[in-house]
């Protein structure tokens, strides 16, 4: 059955698994931007919205499944002093209820340059759920040390990449 592989407390499980594909969705969305740099196909920009989008559909149910299975829905004061690795959590997920809510062609029509500068939120987000799963590891962090090793890499890319950081410190203009 179904059931028995989820272990004495499936609702931690299904909490838990939610919250990892919701990481992996968001480092595979930040993935795609140097896979077009370094394969020049702009076909891996098409799915990086929706990528995205499940990132946050599954942080959404992640909460949702925090809430319900694992601290109830009373005395959620406690639970943050009790556990504060929520709080990274916490930060990443109501970062990017903005970035899911602007993430259509019509709010980037309408937000212009802004909806670049909003967007950006996605790095604080990455780096937050990070430090919020690497925080609840108990004794093996070698997963989460690997996904730190690929956010580093992703982020210092985009810092490499960077027209500002091109134009300052490779053309030797200071």
């Amino acid at each position: 059955m179904l059931y028995s592989r989820l272990g004495p407390d499936p609702g931690e499980v299904v909490t838990k698994s939610l919250g990892m594909a919701a990481f992996q969705l968001l480092l595979a969305t930040l993935c795609l931007t140097p896979l077009r740099k370094l394969t020049g196909w702009p076909g891996w920009l098409r799915v990086r919205r929706m990528l995205g989008l499940f990132s946050f559909c599954y942080a959404a149910l992640h909460v949702l499944a925090f809430f319900q299975f694992i601290i109830g829905w009373q005395d959620l004061w406690s639970s943050f002093t009790r556990r504060p690795y929520i709080i990274f959590g916490l930060i990443a997920f109501v970062i990017m209820v903005p970035l899911a809510a602007t993430s259509s062609k019509a709010m980037m029509r309408r937000l212009g340059k802004r909806w670049k500068v909003l967007h950006r939120g996605v790095y604080i987000v990455a780096v937050s759920a990070w430090v919020h799963f690497l925080w609840q590891a108990r004794s093996d962090v070698g997963e989460m040390l690997a996904y730190g090793f690929l956010l580093l890499f992703l982020l210092v890319a985009r810092v490499i990449w960077s027209s500002a950081f091109k134009r300052r410190f490779v053309s030797g203009v200071q």
